[in-house]
């Protein structure tokens, strides 16, 4: 067993969250709360908190890659991921095995050194192939039977942030980290 921040993990999820090379993350129920609000003038605004925010710039500072897929568009959405420096940002994407497969192809990596974070149902195809599939606190049923690590933080509260934390405290890496500046 491995003592972390947020509690024990067995031996083979440390395993599974050294050997990630690639983190894709979902948007809606993962980096904001699912919840989606519209302004009279059909404005959309999500919320994002800034935990998640150090912990993805933390983990790219260490080499690891990130990655969203997400089947909603959104200006906001890019206009945030980029400003965390993620390079690979797929919106619209009503069927994410695609995006899957060409993040895999074009980044030439195996689904064992792949991560992915979701709460829902169509997260479900790629989180089935991945070498870590990671369920938020708060993801529906079949999502937390399919993960090998459930958060015990909600999405849009810091659960991307949790998943971070492991991938650099089971490489040794969380405290020097934590003195990063962004």
């Amino acid at each position: 067993m491995f003592s972390s921040i947020y509690g024990l993990l067995n031996s083979q999820q440390v395993e599974l969250f050294k050997q990630t090379k690639l983190f894709i993350c979902d948007i809606d129920g993962v980096f904001s709360d699912g919840r989606i609000y519209l302004g009279n003038n059909g404005e959309e605004l999500k919320a994002f908190h800034t935990r998640d925010g150090f912990g993805i710039k933390a983990i790219i500072n260490a080499g690891i890659q990130v990655a969203v897929i997400t089947g909603r568009q959104s200006t906001i959405v890019e206009k945030r991921m980029t400003s965390l420096g993620v390079q690979h940002i797929y919106q619209g994407q009503s069927n994410k095995l695609e995006a899957y497969a060409d993040l895999k192809n074009k980044l030439k990596i195996s689904d064992k050194q792949i991560a992915y974070i979701g709460d829902d149902v169509p997260d479900q195809t790629v989180m089935a192939q991945v070498g870590l599939a990671i369920a938020t606190q708060d993801a529906h049923p079949i999502i937390q039977n399919l993960a090998h690590y459930q958060t015990q933080i909600k999405g849009g509260f810091g659960a991307v942030r949790e998943a971070c934390d492991l991938m650099l405290q089971t490489r040794g890496l969380l405290e020097s980290a934590q003195g990063m500046s962004v």
